[in-house]
Protein backbone atom coordinates (compact mmCIF):
# COMPACT_ATOMS: atom_id res chain seq x y z
CA UNK A 1 0.00 0.00 0.00
CA UNK A 2 3.00 2.31 0.41
CA UNK A 3 4.74 1.48 -2.91
CA UNK A 4 3.31 4.37 -4.91
CA UNK A 5 3.96 6.83 -2.09
CA UNK A 6 7.68 5.92 -2.04
CA UNK A 7 8.02 5.34 -5.80
CA UNK A 8 8.59 1.57 -5.54
CA UNK A 9 7.70 -1.16 -8.01
CA UNK A 10 7.67 -3.91 -5.38
CA UNK A 11 8.10 -4.49 -1.68
CA UNK A 12 11.85 -4.18 -0.99
CA UNK A 13 11.83 -5.80 2.43
CA UNK A 14 10.05 -9.11 1.94
CA UNK A 15 11.35 -11.88 4.17
CA UNK A 16 11.64 -14.26 1.20
CA UNK A 17 15.30 -15.11 0.44
CA UNK A 18 15.24 -13.59 -3.07
CA UNK A 19 18.78 -13.80 -4.55
CA UNK A 20 18.15 -10.57 -6.50
CA UNK A 21 18.37 -8.73 -3.21
CA UNK A 22 21.65 -10.29 -2.11
CA UNK A 23 23.99 -7.56 -0.85
CA UNK A 24 27.61 -8.60 -1.17
CA UNK A 25 29.73 -7.58 1.80
CA UNK A 26 33.39 -8.73 1.92
CA UNK A 27 32.29 -11.61 4.20
CA UNK A 28 29.46 -12.59 1.85
CA UNK A 29 31.68 -12.43 -1.22
CA UNK A 30 34.24 -14.62 0.54
CA UNK A 31 31.57 -17.15 1.55
CA UNK A 32 30.08 -17.30 -1.97
CA UNK A 33 33.55 -17.64 -3.50
CA UNK A 34 34.38 -20.48 -1.10
CA UNK A 35 31.15 -22.30 -1.93
CA UNK A 36 31.61 -22.05 -5.70
CA UNK A 37 35.33 -22.90 -5.44
CA UNK A 38 34.63 -25.97 -3.33
CA UNK A 39 31.99 -27.23 -5.76
CA UNK A 40 34.06 -26.55 -8.88
CA UNK A 41 37.05 -28.37 -7.41
CA UNK A 42 35.08 -31.29 -5.95
CA UNK A 43 36.19 -30.71 -2.39
CA UNK A 44 33.45 -32.91 -0.88
CA UNK A 45 32.03 -31.38 2.30
CA UNK A 46 31.56 -27.61 2.66
CA UNK A 47 29.99 -25.95 5.73
CA UNK A 48 28.26 -22.56 5.85
CA UNK A 49 27.32 -21.21 9.28
CA UNK A 50 25.97 -17.96 10.69
CA UNK A 51 23.66 -16.54 13.30
CA UNK A 52 19.90 -16.52 12.80
CA UNK A 53 18.84 -13.91 10.24
CA UNK A 54 22.29 -13.15 8.80
CA UNK A 55 21.40 -14.23 5.26
CA UNK A 56 22.44 -17.88 5.00
CA UNK A 57 19.33 -18.96 3.11
CA UNK A 58 19.59 -16.00 0.72
CA UNK A 59 23.19 -16.99 0.06
CA UNK A 60 22.15 -20.60 -0.50
CA UNK A 61 19.50 -19.44 -2.98
CA UNK A 62 22.14 -17.40 -4.80
CA UNK A 63 24.29 -20.53 -4.94
CA UNK A 64 21.35 -22.55 -6.28
CA UNK A 65 20.73 -19.89 -8.92
CA UNK A 66 24.38 -20.18 -10.00
CA UNK A 67 24.19 -23.99 -10.06
CA UNK A 68 21.06 -23.93 -12.22
CA UNK A 69 22.71 -21.52 -14.67
CA UNK A 70 25.65 -23.92 -14.85
CA UNK A 71 23.15 -26.73 -15.58
CA UNK A 72 24.50 -28.78 -12.68
CA UNK A 73 22.27 -31.42 -11.05
CA UNK A 74 21.25 -30.38 -7.54
CA UNK A 75 19.20 -31.64 -4.62
CA UNK A 76 18.05 -29.16 -1.99
CA UNK A 77 16.84 -30.36 1.42
CA UNK A 78 15.22 -27.47 3.30
CA UNK A 79 13.58 -29.46 6.13
CA UNK A 80 16.19 -31.59 7.92
CA UNK A 81 13.83 -33.12 10.48
CA UNK A 82 13.62 -36.36 8.54
CA UNK A 83 14.14 -40.04 9.06
CA UNK A 84 16.94 -41.67 7.09
CA UNK A 85 14.44 -43.17 4.63
CA UNK A 86 12.64 -39.83 4.17
CA UNK A 87 15.96 -38.11 3.54
CA UNK A 88 16.99 -40.56 0.83
CA UNK A 89 13.52 -40.37 -0.72
CA UNK A 90 13.67 -36.58 -0.99
CA UNK A 91 17.26 -36.52 -2.22
CA UNK A 92 16.67 -39.12 -4.95
CA UNK A 93 13.45 -37.41 -6.05
CA UNK A 94 15.19 -34.04 -6.28
CA UNK A 95 18.00 -35.54 -8.34
CA UNK A 96 15.36 -37.21 -10.51
CA UNK A 97 16.58 -40.76 -9.85
CA UNK A 98 13.70 -43.29 -9.75
CA UNK A 99 14.06 -45.98 -7.07
CA UNK A 100 12.39 -47.56 -4.06
CA UNK A 101 13.71 -45.59 -1.04
CA UNK A 102 12.79 -48.48 1.29
CA UNK A 103 15.59 -50.56 -0.24
CA UNK A 104 18.74 -48.78 0.87
CA UNK A 105 21.05 -51.02 -1.14
CA UNK A 106 19.13 -50.15 -4.31
CA UNK A 107 19.24 -46.44 -3.44
CA UNK A 108 23.02 -46.47 -3.01
CA UNK A 109 23.59 -48.60 -6.10
CA UNK A 110 21.47 -46.36 -8.33
CA UNK A 111 22.95 -43.21 -6.82
CA UNK A 112 26.49 -44.47 -7.41
CA UNK A 113 25.77 -45.37 -11.05
CA UNK A 114 24.04 -42.03 -11.61
CA UNK A 115 26.93 -40.08 -10.07
CA UNK A 116 29.45 -41.96 -12.21
CA UNK A 117 27.43 -41.09 -15.32
CA UNK A 118 27.38 -37.42 -14.26
CA UNK A 119 31.13 -37.55 -13.63
CA UNK A 120 31.83 -39.02 -17.07
CA UNK A 121 29.69 -36.26 -18.59
CA UNK A 122 31.77 -33.62 -16.81
CA UNK A 123 28.92 -32.66 -14.46
CA UNK A 124 29.16 -32.08 -10.71
CA UNK A 125 26.23 -33.23 -8.56
CA UNK A 126 25.54 -31.06 -5.52
CA UNK A 127 23.51 -31.82 -2.39
CA UNK A 128 22.59 -28.76 -0.28
CA UNK A 129 21.06 -29.13 3.18
CA UNK A 130 19.66 -26.03 4.90
CA UNK A 131 19.04 -25.75 8.66
CA UNK A 132 21.57 -28.55 9.06
CA UNK A 133 21.89 -27.94 12.81
CA UNK A 134 18.63 -29.89 13.16
CA UNK A 135 19.96 -33.04 11.50
CA UNK A 136 20.12 -36.01 13.82
CA UNK A 137 23.49 -37.58 14.57
CA UNK A 138 22.36 -40.74 12.81
CA UNK A 139 21.38 -38.87 9.65
CA UNK A 140 24.62 -36.86 9.69
CA UNK A 141 26.53 -40.15 9.75
CA UNK A 142 24.51 -41.42 6.77
CA UNK A 143 25.33 -38.21 4.90
CA UNK A 144 29.02 -38.63 5.73
CA UNK A 145 28.98 -42.11 4.22
CA UNK A 146 27.75 -40.62 0.93
CA UNK A 147 31.21 -39.10 0.47
CA UNK A 148 32.53 -42.64 0.12
CA UNK A 149 31.01 -42.51 -3.37
CA UNK A 150 34.17 -41.43 -5.17
CA UNK A 151 36.69 -42.21 -7.87
CA UNK A 152 40.33 -42.87 -7.09
CA UNK A 153 41.00 -39.12 -7.15
CA UNK A 154 37.74 -37.16 -6.69
CA UNK A 155 34.48 -37.07 -4.75
CA UNK A 156 31.42 -37.81 -6.88
CA UNK A 157 28.98 -35.88 -4.68
CA UNK A 158 29.53 -32.37 -3.34
CA UNK A 159 27.69 -31.66 -0.09
CA UNK A 160 26.93 -28.22 1.42
CA UNK A 161 25.75 -28.09 5.04
CA UNK A 162 24.20 -24.73 5.95
CA UNK A 163 23.17 -24.01 9.52
CA UNK A 164 23.33 -21.96 12.68
CA UNK A 165 26.39 -21.97 14.99
CA UNK A 166 24.81 -24.93 16.81
CA UNK A 167 25.89 -27.01 13.81
CA UNK A 168 29.53 -26.37 14.68
CA UNK A 169 28.83 -27.39 18.28
CA UNK A 170 27.07 -30.57 17.18
CA UNK A 171 30.01 -31.59 15.00
CA UNK A 172 32.29 -31.40 18.04
CA UNK A 173 30.55 -34.46 19.46
CA UNK A 174 32.95 -37.44 19.56
CA UNK A 175 30.64 -39.66 17.49
CA UNK A 176 30.71 -37.10 14.65
CA UNK A 177 34.47 -36.58 14.56
CA UNK A 178 34.82 -38.40 11.23
CA UNK A 179 32.38 -36.01 9.60
CA UNK A 180 34.11 -33.01 11.17
CA UNK A 181 37.44 -34.14 9.73
CA UNK A 182 35.97 -34.42 6.24
CA UNK A 183 34.83 -30.79 6.05
CA UNK A 184 37.33 -29.21 3.68
CA UNK A 185 35.93 -25.65 3.53
CA UNK A 186 34.21 -23.52 6.17
CA UNK A 187 32.55 -20.17 5.54
CA UNK A 188 30.37 -17.83 7.61
CA UNK A 189 27.83 -15.04 7.40
CA UNK A 190 28.12 -12.07 9.79
CA UNK A 191 25.97 -9.17 11.06
CA UNK A 192 26.34 -5.95 9.08
CA UNK A 193 28.32 -2.91 10.15
CA UNK A 194 26.59 0.49 9.98
CA UNK A 195 28.01 1.27 6.55
CA UNK A 196 27.12 -2.21 5.28
CA UNK A 197 23.58 -1.84 6.67
CA UNK A 198 23.22 1.40 4.75
CA UNK A 199 24.41 -0.30 1.57
CA UNK A 200 22.09 -3.23 2.23
CA UNK A 201 19.05 -0.97 2.58
CA UNK A 202 20.07 1.07 -0.46
CA UNK A 203 20.52 -2.09 -2.52
CA UNK A 204 17.06 -3.40 -1.67
CA UNK A 205 15.44 -0.03 -2.39
CA UNK A 206 17.27 0.21 -5.71
CA UNK A 207 16.17 -3.28 -6.83
CA UNK A 208 12.59 -2.36 -5.85
CA UNK A 209 12.75 0.75 -8.07
CA UNK A 210 13.32 3.61 -5.62
CA UNK A 211 14.25 6.85 -7.38
CA UNK A 212 14.47 9.19 -4.42
CA UNK A 213 15.42 9.33 -0.72
CA UNK A 214 13.38 6.96 1.45
CA UNK A 215 15.28 6.85 4.77
CA UNK A 216 17.26 9.66 6.38
CA UNK A 217 20.90 8.82 7.30
CA UNK A 218 20.09 9.13 11.03
CA UNK A 219 17.13 6.78 10.44
CA UNK A 220 19.48 4.17 8.99
CA UNK A 221 21.67 4.58 12.07
CA UNK A 222 18.65 3.87 14.29
CA UNK A 223 17.73 0.82 12.18
CA UNK A 224 21.23 -0.55 12.58
CA UNK A 225 21.28 0.11 16.31
CA UNK A 226 18.02 -1.71 16.99
CA UNK A 227 18.71 -4.56 14.55
CA UNK A 228 22.31 -5.09 15.70
CA UNK A 229 23.15 -5.54 12.02
CA UNK A 230 20.95 -8.63 11.52
CA UNK A 231 19.48 -8.40 7.97
CA UNK A 232 16.22 -10.15 8.88
CA UNK A 233 15.57 -7.63 11.66
CA UNK A 234 16.57 -4.77 9.35
CA UNK A 235 13.87 -5.96 6.94
CA UNK A 236 11.32 -6.06 9.75
CA UNK A 237 12.12 -2.53 10.92
CA UNK A 238 12.20 -1.08 7.41
CA UNK A 239 8.95 -2.73 6.36
CA UNK A 240 6.96 -1.44 9.31
CA UNK A 241 8.67 1.95 9.24
CA UNK A 242 7.53 2.38 5.62
CA UNK A 243 3.97 1.43 6.57
CA UNK A 244 3.90 3.89 9.49
CA UNK A 245 5.49 6.65 7.41
CA UNK A 246 2.89 6.11 4.69
CA UNK A 247 0.09 6.36 7.25
CA UNK A 248 1.61 9.62 8.55
CA UNK A 249 2.41 10.78 4.97
CA UNK A 250 6.03 11.45 5.94
CA UNK A 251 8.94 11.14 3.52
CA UNK A 252 11.84 10.44 3.92
CA UNK A 253 11.31 8.27 6.99
CA UNK A 254 12.53 9.95 10.21
CA UNK A 255 14.22 8.02 13.07
CA UNK A 256 11.27 8.63 15.40
CA UNK A 257 9.18 6.21 13.36
CA UNK A 258 11.88 3.52 13.65
CA UNK A 259 11.96 4.16 17.42
CA UNK A 260 8.22 3.51 17.57
CA UNK A 261 8.49 0.31 15.50
CA UNK A 262 11.38 -0.93 17.66
CA UNK A 263 9.30 -0.38 20.81
CA UNK A 264 6.35 -2.17 19.22
CA UNK A 265 8.51 -5.26 18.62
CA UNK A 266 10.34 -4.82 21.95
CA UNK A 267 13.67 -4.42 20.21
CA UNK A 268 14.49 -1.48 22.48
CA UNK A 269 14.82 -3.94 25.36
CA UNK A 270 17.95 -5.46 23.82
CA UNK A 271 21.06 -4.00 25.40
CA UNK A 272 22.57 -1.46 22.98
CA UNK A 273 25.85 -2.39 21.33
CA UNK A 274 28.71 -0.04 22.30
CA UNK A 275 30.01 1.99 19.34
CA UNK A 276 33.41 0.29 19.71
CA UNK A 277 31.73 -3.03 18.91
CA UNK A 278 29.45 -1.65 16.23
CA UNK A 279 32.23 -0.11 14.22
CA UNK A 280 35.26 -2.01 15.53
CA UNK A 281 37.30 1.17 15.61
CA UNK A 282 37.88 4.59 17.17
CA UNK A 283 35.87 7.81 16.89
CA UNK A 284 37.50 8.69 13.60
CA UNK A 285 36.36 5.40 12.07
CA UNK A 286 32.88 6.03 13.46
CA UNK A 287 32.74 9.41 11.76
CA UNK A 288 34.01 7.87 8.52
CA UNK A 289 31.27 5.24 8.68
CA UNK A 290 28.61 7.91 9.17
CA UNK A 291 30.04 9.97 6.30
CA UNK A 292 30.01 6.88 4.10
CA UNK A 293 26.36 6.35 4.98
CA UNK A 294 25.55 9.92 3.99
CA UNK A 295 27.32 9.38 0.65
CA UNK A 296 25.29 6.24 0.02
CA UNK A 297 22.02 8.01 0.71
CA UNK A 298 23.03 10.93 -1.52
CA UNK A 299 23.01 8.54 -4.47
CA UNK A 300 19.25 8.21 -4.15
CA UNK A 301 18.88 11.95 -4.61
CA UNK A 302 20.69 11.98 -7.96
CA UNK A 303 18.69 11.69 -11.21
CA UNK A 304 18.82 8.20 -12.70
Amino acid sequence: MYKKFFGLRENPFNVNPDPRYLFLTPHTEEALASLTYGIRNRRGFIMLTGEVGTGKTTLVNKLLDWLHRQHLPTAFIFNPRLSVQEFFELMMADFGIPCDPRQKSQVLLRLNHWLLDRYKSGETAVLIIDEAQDLSARLLEEIRLLTNLETATEKLLQIVLSGQPELEEKLRQPELRQLRQRITLRCKTHPLTLEEAGGYILRRLSVAGADGPVFRPDTVEAIHRYSRGIPRVINLLCEHALINAFVDQVRPVPPEIVDAVAHEFELHEIEPVPPSQLYRGDDQQLRQALQGMATLMDRLRRPQ
